[in-house]
């Protein structure tokens, strides 16, 4: 071969491990680009993480750059300002600590649910008076890395962000923002036991009668001193806590309730009678002698122990709070209606029954005059005490008029008719002893202080004559009445029965009282003589005519035969029957009020008709006894006659039946057949 070729083909070898090698190095870049290229990919978000953490760590570093003398002071600061306000985190988690406690029922343990209670107020009380000194510090600090650039800006805007919702919460004052409402759980546990230990022990007395005829019975005391004493502490917590009126609202409320539920007992739902629910003072005359019983026992026994009560569970709190807290209860309980039924009758219409029962309320105050001084003397107590007075006013006022009226009223009615049967006037028997009354030992003395009273407010002096006179006149117009009344009447025999109804009605009911004394014995005597009087008049001038009418002339021998003395038998009885039915029929319809004159005058009737009228039918009924026509003349028996003589003069309520006979058999047997005419029928 030639060396030409040689190297030729020498070059080309050459060349060819130049572009394998150039291949390889050509592949190795690419794949380190390619690596390069992952690993710049890579780096991106690394370079964007430490742009954002420049600023922190330029912060960071800053305090290198800061003043020596400001580092050098910092620490001290911090300090200060992180020791309170460790101490208030530890008293807040201590705070936290005490939940479980105050959330359990206080009946459990009283005494140690009120010490815990106690803890949290004192801790409640340190952070108050803390928090607003550890704030303060934490703003110094902050203030004083500000000024010296200590710290990084961003960091100091937040910490004055939180520092500034913290004094925001700091002023507000509200607790709960600090104890998340804790204490305020717990005290509405406490109001809740106040209120069990209140109504748990609050009984309504046991009523042994319901008219108080008996004693009721009453416990020594409301309320077990252990009970008083847990109700007093538990005032004490409410009350450093600001909640004595809620204390007060349900004391008063259980109190209240519990007395109204003692009333219930005495049937109190006339005390709710208005003026336009009764006519007059009469149609509740059996209550208000209720009500001065009710009022005593309510006053004496049920606000007593309420006023006591009272001071034994507010004593240490004021005089003024549990004053008020009694007013409230004794308002509540029912003592304002009391005074309103009294006002009530005060506004009736006239009536002099009604001053009596004016000095029934009087009486009743004026007995309770002490208690309701010392009960409701008070200025938490003036709306009671401006009720009393202006009922003890309407009370006087009213009585002391009425009282003056009396002698005007009887003359006016002076005016009126008579009875028409004869009768006691319901003026008179209504004086005799409405005057009884006003000058016993019952009345007079209250009458006499409410007149008293009546006087002074007209700056006028009042003495015991004049009550006396003025009654004195009150029955000398009765007397002038009487004598108006029985010239009144058109029947002469029945102004006899009126004029001895009268007089025996004041001699009886006055002799021996009051009014009696008063009057003297003469004037007594003077009507004992005219009852006499009358009663003789009454008797000759009417029923003493009738035996005149059974004469015997012409009789005795029968002189002119059998048949003329059966004609003239019968002609006789006829007459006598006549006046009888006339007389009787007449005087059925009168009244002879008092018993015991009434019997007296029926039997004077009977033993001056009777026996006449016996002899004669004993001697002469024989004559007429077979005649068909013996039932016309002979219509009585002599049994029959007296019942119905004897059946005169009753009140209607008091009148016998009919003493209609059946028909006679022939027989005249002295009195065994009871026989009447329709005629004499009452």
């Amino acid at each position: 071969m030639e060396p030409s070729a040689n190297d030729n083909d020498c070059k080309n070898n050459n060349c060819i491990d130049n572009l394998i090698a150039a291949k390889k190095s050509l592949k190795l870049s690419l794949e380190k680009s390619k690596t390069l290229g992952l690993a710049l990919e890579k780096a991106g978000p690394r370079l964007e993480e430490i742009k954002q953490r420049l600023p922190s760590l330029e912060a960071a570093v800053r305090p290198i750059r800061a003043d020596k003398d400001a580092l050098a002071a910092v620490g001290g600061h911090i300090n200060r300002a992180v020791g309170p306000a460790a101490a208030v985190l530890k008293v807040f988690d201590a705070v936290h600590g005490l939940e479980k406690s105050l959330l359990s029922d206080p009946r459990n343990d009283l005494p140690g649910y009120l010490s815990v209670l106690k803890r949290l107020e004192e801790a409640l009380r340190f952070l108050g008076d803390n928090c607003g000194l550890a704030i303060q510090w934490l703003e110094d600090i902050v203030e004083y890395l500000e000024d010296n650039r200590v710290a990084d800006g961003l960091y100091l805007s937040n910490l004055k962000k939180s520092l500034k919702g913290l004094r925001e919460l700091q002023k507000d004052g509200e607790k709960i923002h600090i104890d998340g409402g804790l204490l305020d759980a717990a005290l509405d546990k406490l109001e809740s036991e106040f209120r069990r230990l209140l109504t748990e022990h609050s009984v309504p007395l046991p009523m042994s009668s319901p008219s108080l005829g008996e004693q009721a019975c009453i416990a020594p005391s409301p309320l077990p001193v252990t009970v008083i004493q847990k109700l007093q502490a538990i005032l004490g917590r409410l009350i450093a806590n600001n909640r004595l009126e809620k204390c007060i609202t349900i004391y008063v409320e259980v109190r209240s309730s519990n007395v109204r539920a003692s009333l219930q007992a005495l049937d109190l739902d006339y005390l709710e009678i208005s003026v336009s629910e009764f006519n007059d003072v009469q149609s509740i005359d059996g209550y208000i002698g209720q009500w001065g019983k009710h009022l005593e026992f309510a006053v004496k026994h049920l606000f007593e122990a309420e006023f006591q009560l009272c001071n034994d569970v507010f004593e240490r709190i004021g005089l003024d709070v549990w004053m008020g807290c009694f007013a409230k209860i004794a308002a509540q309980a029912g003592i304002l209606a009391f005074l309103q039924f009294g006002k009530t009758v005060t506004e009736s219409k006239k009536d002099p029954i009604k001053l009596l029962k004016l000095l029934d309320i009087f009486a009743s105050l004026n007995k309770l005059r002490l208690d309701f001084n010392r009960l409701f003397g008070g200025a938490a107590c003036i709306e009671i005490q401006n009720l009393t007075r202006d009922l003890i006013r309407r009370v006087i006022d009213g009585a002391a008029e009425i009282f003056w009226e009396l002698f005007v009223q009887v003359e006016l009615q002076r005016q009126s008719p008579p009875p028409q049967d004869g009768s006691v006037p319901r003026l008179v028997s209504f004086i005799t002893d409405y005057c009884n009354k006003l000058l016993g030992d019952g009345y007079k003395p209250i009458l006499t202080q409410v007149l008293v009273i009546h006087r002074s407010w007209k700056h006028e002096k009042f003495q015991e004559r004049i009550l006396v006179s003025e009654v004195l006149k009150i029955v000398k117009a009765i007397d002038l009445n009487l004598e108006t009344w029985v010239k009144a009447y058109d029947d002469a025999t029945l102004s006899y029965l009126f004029a001895m109804n009268n007089h025996w009605h004041l001699y009886k009911h006055l002799k021996g009282t009051g009014l009696g004394e008063l009057m003297g014995d003469s004037w007594l005597k003077e009507h004992e003589q005219y009852k006499e009087y009358y009663s003789t008049v009454f008797l000759r001038e009417s029923w003493g005519k009738l035996p005149g009418h059974l004469s015997r002339e012409g009789l005795i021998l029968f002189s002119g035969g059998r048949a003329t003395a059966r004609d003239l038998v019968k002609k006789r009885l006829k007459t006598f029957n006549e006046a009888f039915d006339e007389m009787y029929k007449r005087q059925s319809g009168w009244v002879i009020s008092e018993r015991d004159l009434r019997e007296k005058t029926c039997q004077l009737i009977v033993q001056t008709v009777l026996p006449v009228y016996r002899s004669y039918m004993q001697n002469y009924g024989p004559l007429v006894e077979q005649d068909a026509s013996s039932s016309k003349y002979a219509k009585y028996t002599v049994q029959g006659l007296e019942q119905m003589l004897l059946s005169l003069f009753l009140p209607r309520r008091e009148r016998y039946g009919s003493f209609k006979g059946r028909p006679t058999s022939g027989k005249l047997d002295n009195g065994v057949d009871l026989r009447r005419t329709a005629s004499a029928v009452v």
